[in-house]
């Protein structure tokens, strides 16, 4: 009987046993469960609260920010290395040997002079005694370090340093100065673009920062975890350096004829702009505005104060004026396009109907219009032209005949088409807005159209002037216009292919075609003469344009072309903000730039050459080969060069001076 009731008891113990053991191994299971969930969704942050409540250091890992390209692999920005040298004080402070800690003080003053002039290490290591980190020097590059690098790392003397390290950090470089500047922009400390492409593209080019952590674990010894950086993406641009490099030799060519004239202002101009680009895709090939600063210290306005000193200026002055000399010309600054409008009018006309292209029109001079006498570019009159005439010459009168045929509607609507008034969107920062300087369609008076009509009364940018006639040469294709092609990883695998994108259609391949040969005209025969290039079919519209307030002489001259005439490959705009000259008014100057341009652009971009420039180069290769031809002379048998008489010795008996009476 006990031995029954002994086994129930034990029976129940063992039943017991194993219920208490099963919810032990259950929740052993459960907990290693909850260990291995909380580790993989929340890992990251536990572990930065553990390391916060352990004795470490933590050193930042910097990203590098990423390279601007141009569009064949040559570098317009990059980041270098360079170092802060950094005092532990508390490690300083801790060494046990005296001796050690004076040799640590006394190498950093020989091998850093900046330091010791800047710095006394004794009095910074009893004011902040637990610091960690105090920075000695900044930005030095590895040549500046090396030799104190390696004097740490020499296992005979590195023992005599304690408590000094080296920060990574990157310094923006731009290799080429000034050029691109306003269009490539700079970077601030914290990598932050302020203008141009530095500072669209601002996220891209930034990265993430990495950090290294180091702690002592229970058993005292220092552990790392390191979370690696992530550096920032390149960016190709759609800029061609060596056409870059054209363009702005040209700007300052010119520039640099015309700073003693007149004004003693020391510059050729106040602005000069000129935009390059693809008609057949919308790409930016180059783009450049006057007066230049260099990328390397961008804030020096020594350069744009004609010896005036900067210590008698405000910082509100010199903030307003870095801000000028940082502005993209071509994209910021608003003006009335002048006589390069012509063109767009007279598409509208022969797109709409409302001109054949075969009027005749009388021009004496002027029109008056509302009780205004408006005057037309020769004010005796051109006489009888036709449209080819009227855009060769330029004569506003035509024009504004034109004007009254085409009416306010169609002006209106084709305006909006060529994107007249409206940002281009360009991936470029500052983009102005006209939309509020044109007259739209309930605003244009027959007053109002007819001025309109050849480019006075309303605003434009160059961007916008440029992206309108890439449409009107290429066959009626509006590109929305842009300057990065291609966004790539530090790794250089592609992240992003950007490809043109088209807007919409702005006239037909017949009008295109029709208004190019009018423009070809311009330049063999008519006002653009001196911007064309012997061997060259070139097209293009000069512009002047009166500023206001009208009468005091100030004015914007410029000229558009484009070539090859039959597939242009290549649009060159050129614009000159108030000459520094007597007088302004003359498209001349503009065109003496593109001529400059044209004449080293078209063979770089090996643009084939018209039927005459052909012929010419034909004949040209035939007298070089001509004068290179070696004669073959055979001398007979018994002809003995060597036993040819030596001639005589000159004879002529010498005049000596005290022979010569003053007389003769």
């Amino acid at each position: 009987m006990a031995n029954r009731t002994g086994n129930k008891i034990l029976g129940k113990m063992k039943r017991k046993t194993g219920f208490i053991f099963g919810l032990f191994c259950l929740f052993f299971v459960i907990l290693l469960i909850r260990v291995f969930y909380i580790s993989y969704t929340s890992g990251k942050r536990y572990n930065k609260i553990v390391l916060t409540q352990l004795n470490y250091n933590s050193e930042l890992i910097p990203f590098k920010r990423g390279d601007i390209y141009d569009s064949k692999g040559t570098v317009l920005a990059t980041s270098v290395d360079v170092y802060n040298l950094i005092l532990d004080c508390r490690v300083l402070n801790a060494s046990s040997n005296d001796k050690r800690r004076q040799s640590t003080i006394d190498k950093i003053y020989a091998s850093f002079p900046e330091v010791k002039k800047n710095h006394n290490i004794e009095q910074i290591l009893r004011d902040s005694p637990e610091s960690r980190y105090k920075i000695l020097a900044k930005r030095m590059s590895y040549e500046e370090i090396s030799d104190f690098v390696e004097y740490m790392n020499d296992p005979e003397t590195k023992g005599e340093i304690a408590g000094v390290w080296f920060e990574k950090e990157y310094k923006r470089k731009y290799p080429y100065g000034t050029m691109a500047c306003d269009l490539i922009g700079f970077s601030t400390t914290g990598n932050l673009g302020v203008v141009g492409l530095e500072n669209q593209y601002n996220s891209t080019l930034n990265g993430v920062n990495g950090r290294m952590y180091g702690y002592l674990n229970s058993d005292s010894n220092l552990e790392k975890t390191v979370i690696p950086a992530t550096d920032g993406n390149n960016i190709y641009t759609t800029i061609d350096s060596n056409i870059q490099s054209i363009v702005e030799k040209a700007i300052l060519d010119w520039n640099n004829q015309h700073i003693d004239e007149a004004r003693q202002i020391g510059f050729g101009s106040t602005d000069t702009g000129v935009l390059v680009m693809d008609p057949q895709t919308g790409e930016v090939l180059a783009m450049a505005s006057y007066p230049y600063f260099d990328l390397t210290n961008p804030r020096d306005l020594d350069p744009f104060l004609n010896g005036a000193d900067v210590k008698f200026m405000t910082e509100e002055e010199q903030l307003d004026l870095l801000n000028k000399v940082w502005q993209n010309y071509t994209t910021t600054f608003t003006y009335e396009p002048g006589s390069v409008m012509k063109p767009l009018t007279v598409a509208c006309g022969l797109d709409t109907g409302t001109l054949t292209g075969d009027e005749h029109y009388i021009c004496d001079g002027h029109e008056f219009i509302s009780d205004f006498e408006i005057h037309c570019v020769s004010r005796y009159g051109h006489g009888e032209e036709d449209i080819a005439g009227a855009l060769s010459d330029s004569c506003n009168d035509a024009l504004m005949q034109m004007s009254y045929a085409i009416g306010s509607d169609n002006f209106a609507d084709y305006e909006d088409l060529f994107g007249i008034g409206y940002k281009t969107n360009i991936d470029l920062p500052g983009e102005a807005r006209t939309d509020t300087l044109i007259y739209h369609r309930d605003d244009l008076s027959t007053l109002n159209l007819a001025v309109n009509s050849f480019g006075q009364s309303f605003n434009v940018t160059m961007i916008q002037m440029g992206a309108a006639y890439c449409s009107l040469v290429n066959g009626g294709t509006f590109y929305q216009p842009h300057v990065v092609k291609k966004i790539t990883d530090s790794n250089g695998a592609t992240v992003r292919e950007i490809d043109p994108v088209v807007i919409r259609k702005t006239v037909s391949k017949e009008t295109s075609d029709k208004v190019k040969e009018y423009l070809l005209g311009v330049v063999a025969t008519g006002t653009a003469k001196a911007a064309g290039v012997e061997g060259y079919d070139i097209g293009g519209k000069t512009g002047t344009a009166e500023k206001l307030p009208r009468k005091n002489g100030n004015y914007v001259v410029s000229f558009m072309g484009y070539a090859p005439q039959e597939r242009p490959e290549v649009l060159v705009y050129v614009c000159i903000n108030e000459p520094n000259v007597v007088d302004q008014p003359h498209s001349t100057y503009a065109q003496e730039i593109a001529h400059q341009i044209f004449s080293e652009l078209l063979p770089y971009l090996n643009v084939e050459k018209n039927e005459a420039g052909k012929a010419a180069d034909a004949e040209a290769e035939a007298y070089r080969a001509l004068e290179e031809e070696v004669i073959d002379v055979t001398w007979p048998e018994d002809y003995n060069k060597e036993s040819e008489a030596e001639p005589e010795e000159n004879t002529i008996p010498k005049i000596k001076l005290d022979d010569i009476t003053p007389e003769e």
